[in-house]
Order: structure tokens, then C-alpha cells, then sequence
């Protein structure tokens, strides 16, 4: 037996094996999770722990008959009923709605194919067939890609432990600027046929289909193109590759409709993939070489700096909902007089919009860049259409103008604009100061208002910045800097403690405004 000793606990599952095995943990007979024992494992001893992770932890109280099998095979490695957490209920991972969830090769708690039928996947196998039509149309030849591809090659059916569906496309361009310009047009062209549509990057987007009992399915859509002898295709593939190893696209069956692939579908998979496509391998990782990210994140993912933290931190049910408005705003509370309306920029779960609006009822407008982290605020406002939650991507200046649009009939002043621990959870690449002068300029210039910021600027040993997954500490006189080259004026910068504790963070909060309008100004 390759896997022995096995140990399940509150911190995860420990066991014994001389190779490396690839385990599907399942509850009550549902796959929940696989893993690689050692390449996910924390040596200890003779064995490896793989710790429970924390997008299911909030699952783990209770009882279960928890059984573990080597992936492909039905004989159970590990059966036994057992209790996590100190619960007596059965466990059962599964969202409001009481869907079946399960864990995907990112550890995103997603509701997988397994167990959906034809009825449910009718749409989704809909939605694939008009928008490759719809590519068609503007001269672009769509085919399933990744996952998609690799289920249609294999069996003729989408992955049980896969969650979404892909298409690919390779431009006719060679300059990265010319393939995002491309994108776009064709995400207005879908739009305009009413599909809902996220961005991932400037080359790749997703498109929200809903299944037959409403629940939403993701279609992802990656652009790719040919450069120098390599096939570059967003999100992961820079590989040396023919044009005729793609055109012209042949057909592959998948849930019983035929669809485009590329040409070769071997190579496709081979360089998606690696030799081993054949096996099935449900926590698969894709292992990209440095040099691949760096170039397609310097050409398309400026607007995503950061954004995987956030997929990470709002996939927890706990995370960000703390109660009241911040202290950052009760401060601004006390001291200030009541706005005429109020922005929150980078708002989280849209608790301080909520608590703007309960003091003074003035319009407000709650902006981040998670499209489900505001939803239960948002829900709770719907019928006030003063109170607004948009999804908004501080780097990418295209929703700058839609928010400066909307101040403008929508937002009286004096505004106030807050962001709390926004340009500290972006990537200082991101120049996220730059940006968000760009953004508060307009809403304020000429003395419509004041932003406020609060920031960090010393770690802790209290945990405060892992808890809120900051990327970096600021100096305060250089953020003071980037603003006063943007126009602003610094009214006050305030250096305080998070706790009375020793070792505790250090914050800044910040107060601006743009008195005149400035040269090169909005």
C-alpha cells in the first residue's frame, strides 16, 4: 500500500508514503479536495502534513466519514468517521443556495461539473456555440482551450473536478498593444448580445453564463498570438509553436456537439499541460517559467496587480466583516462636519458606505474591485438608488471616467473620499498612489471635498498587515510627495499605533484636497 499512518486532525491530514501520490479526500463519499502528498505537504518525520486550507476551514466543524483514495483508484486508502472543530452537526460544503461545493487546483471553493447533468450544462454548451459564432463574426477563430479542450480530447466530457469552461483564440496581430485593443472590441461586441463580462487582464476575460437552476457558470475567453516563432496565449502558455499546429482548427466532441480545437491537439495539450496530459490529475499546478509571467504580465496585467490576493481573501465567509464602520471613519465622523455625499474607494463589504448613509442619507457610492465583496451591502440597499456598489479597478483608467461621469449628477459636494489600506494592498508597481490621485482629482479639485487615507507604514509583530493582506509599508512624506505632484494639498498626517500592544503597526491617516485646478488637470 503506497500511503500508510494516515492522521486527521484540526490541522490536517498527515500520512506516510515512499513516492509522491496524488490523494482525493472526500466527505461523506463527495470528492472535496485533492492534493500532491509531498509537493503540498509539510515534511514531518517519516511523513507529510498537508494543512486543511483556509478557502474550507470555515467548513470544518463538525462530523464527517472522511475516506481518502489515490486519484483513479476506488480502493479507500483512509475510512473513518471522524470530528473537526468541536460541532456536532454533519458537515456539508455546500453555499447558501445548498449546492454541492468542492475545492479546484487553486483551492477556490467552486461547484464543480461532478454530478451536473445535461439539463444543468445545456447553457454553458449554449453560451460556448455563440460565442465562438460571435467570434466568427469579427474575423476571429475561436476553439476550446485548457481544461475545455483537454475533457473534449479525453473522454468527449467536461472535467468532473473542473468548474468553468475555455476558449481560446490567436490573433492575427504580433504587437501586444494591437491584441488588447482587439480584446476589448470583441468584449463590447459580446456585451452588446447581453453576456455579463469580468476582465482578467487586457487579453483575457470571463464570461458569466447561468445554468439551468440559476446558478453562474464561468466561460473564460483567453487571446493569444503568434510572436517571433512562440505561442503566447494568456494566462500561462509562451511556447515555440507553428501556425500550422493551429490553422487550420479542427473538431473535437464535447458533451455530444462538435467544436473547434486547434489543429494538432497533441502539441496544444503537450504545451499547456506537459507530457502527462493523458492522467488525470485534479490538483494539477500549472508551473510557468518566470520569464513567461514577466512577459505577459508586463504586456497585459497591469489592471491585476494584486487582484489573486483578493480571489484568495474574499473566498473566506469571515473575511472583512467586522461590524460598525471603521475607526477611520468614526474618526472622520467626530471631527468633521456631514458630507454632501461620499465615496469609498477600495470599500471591502461596504460596511462604511453603510454607515455614511445611516448618519447623514446622502449618496454614496462604494467601489471595489472583488465582485462579491460588497454583495450582501449592496442587497441591502437596492431599493435606495442613492447608494450605489460598483466593481472598479483602480489601475485600469477606464473606469476613472465612468466614476468622474457619475460624480458629476450623482454626487454632490463637498464629497468625501476615503481609502483605507488601498494603496498599501497594491503592488508598488501598480503605482497605486498615482492612480488614485488620477481618481480623486476630478471628484475634489477646486475644494469639492477632502480624500482621506489611512495606510501602513511600520509591520507589526501584531499580525495586522497579514490579517488585511497588505503588500508593502509607505513612507508618509513619500506618498505626501506623489500627491502634491498631482495637485493635491496635505492637510494633515496623523501617525498612530493599531493597538496599545507592544510591537504593534504603525498607520498613517492622511487628509488631501485639490484647492484650483492644475496644470494638466481634469
Amino acid at each position: 500500500m503506497p500511503v500508510t499512518d494516515v492522521r486527521v486532525d484540526d490541522e490536517g491530514i498527515f500520512a506516510r508514503s515512499a513516492r509522491e501520490v496524488i490523494l482525493d479526500v472526500c466527505f461523506d463519499g463527495r470528492r472535496i479536495w485533492s492534493f500532491w502528498l509531498q509537493r503540498d505537504g509539510a515534511a514531518v518525520g517519516s511523513g507529510h502534513l498537508v494543512a486543511w486550507p483556509e478557502s474550507l476551514r470555515d467548513y470544518l466543524d463538525g462530523t464527517t466519514r472522511l475516506s481518502l483514495n489515490e486519484h483513479g483508484h476506488e480502493t479507500a486508502l483512509y475510512d473513518a468517521e471522524v470530528r473537526l472543530g468541536t460541532g456536532e452537526a454533519r458537515i456539508a460544503v455546500v453555499d447558501k443556495q445548498g449546492n454541492p461545493l468542492a475545492l479546484d487546483k487553486d483551492n477556490r471553493r467552486v461547484k464543480t461539473f461532478a454530478g451536473r447533468n445535461a439539463e444543468h450544462v445545456r447553457p454553458l454548451m449554449d453560451a460556448i456555440e455563440e460565442v465562438l459564432a460571435a467570434l466568427g463574426k469579427v474575423g476571429i477563430e475561436g476553439f476550446l482551450a485548457y481544461g475545455t479542450l483537454l475533457g473534449a480530447v479525453r473522454g468527449g466530457r467536461l472535467i468532473g473536478h473542473d468548474s468553468d469552461a475555455d476558449l481560446g483564440y490567436v490573433s492575427s496581430h504580433t504587437e501586444p498593444a494591437d491584441v488588447v485593443l482587439e480584446s476589448f472590441r470583441i468584449q463590447r461586441d459580446l456585451t452588446s448580445l447581453g453576456y455579463r463580462i469580468t476582465r482578467y487582464s487586457g487579453a483575457a476575460f470571463k464570461i458569466l453564463v447561468p445554468e439551468s437552476d440559476g446558478s453562474l457558470r464561468g466561460l473564460d475567453v483567453f487571446g493569444g498570438f503568434l510572436r517571433e516563432g512562440h505561442l503566447h496565449l494568456m494566462g500561462e502558455i509562451r511556447a515555440r509553436f507553428e501556425r500550422e499546429w493551429i490553422f487550420p482548427l479542427g473538431t473535437a466532441t464535447l458533451e455530444d456537439r462538435e467544436f473547434p480545437v486547434p489543429a494538432d491537439t497533441d502539441r496544444f495539450l503537450a504545451i499547456t499541460y506537459g507530457p502527462r496530459w493523458r492522467t488525470p490529475d485534479p490538483a494539477f499546478k500549472f508551473e510557468t517559467p518566470r520569464s513567461t509571467v514577466r512577459r505577459l504580465s508586463g504586456w497585459f496585467r497591469g489592471i491585476r496587480t494584486s487582484r489573486k490576493e483578493w480571489d484568495r481573501a474574499y473566498a473566506q465567509r469571515g473575511y472583512g466583516r467586522g461590524k460598525g464602520p471603521s475607526a477611520l471613519l468614526q474618526r472622520i465622523h467626530d471631527r468633521e462636519q456631514a458630507p454632501a455625499s461620499y465615496v469609498d474607494i477600495g470599500c471591502g463589504r461596504g460596511r462604511d458606505v453603510s454607515a455614511v448613509v445611516a448618519w447623514h442619507g446622502v449618496p454614496s457610492l462604494g467601489l471595489d474591485v472583488h465582485p462579491r465583496a460588497f454583495r450582501l451591502h449592496a442587497e441591502r440597499h437596492a431599493e435606495n438608488d442613492g447608494v450605489r456598489f460598483w466593481t472598479f479597478n483602480l489601475l485600469e483608467r477606464r473606469h476613472h471616467g465612468a466614476v468622474a461621469a457619475y460624480a458629476g449628477v450623482g454626487l454632490p459636494a463637498p464629497r468625501l473620499v476615503t481609502a483605507r489600506h488601498l494603496i498599501d494592498a497594491i503592488e508598488p508597481e501598480g503605482a497605486p498612489v498615482e492612480r488614485l490621485a488620477e481618481l480623486a482629482r476630478p471628484l475634489l479639485v477646486g475644494g469639492a471635498g477632502r480624500l482621506h487615507l489611512e495606510f501602513l507604514v511600520r509591520w507589526g509583530d501584531d499580525g495586522y498587515g497579514e490579517e488585511l493582506r497588505l503588500a508593502a509599508a509607505l513612507d508618509p512624506d513619500a506618498v505626501a510627495a506623489m500627491l502634491e505632484r498631482a495637485g493635491a494639498r496635505v492637510l494633515e498626517r496623523e501617525l498612530s499605533p493599531v493597538s496599545d500592544e507592544p510591537g504593534a503597526s504603525i498607520t498613517c491617516h492622511l487628509v488631501a484636497d485639490w484647492p484650483a485646478r492644475t496644470p494638466g488637470g481634469n
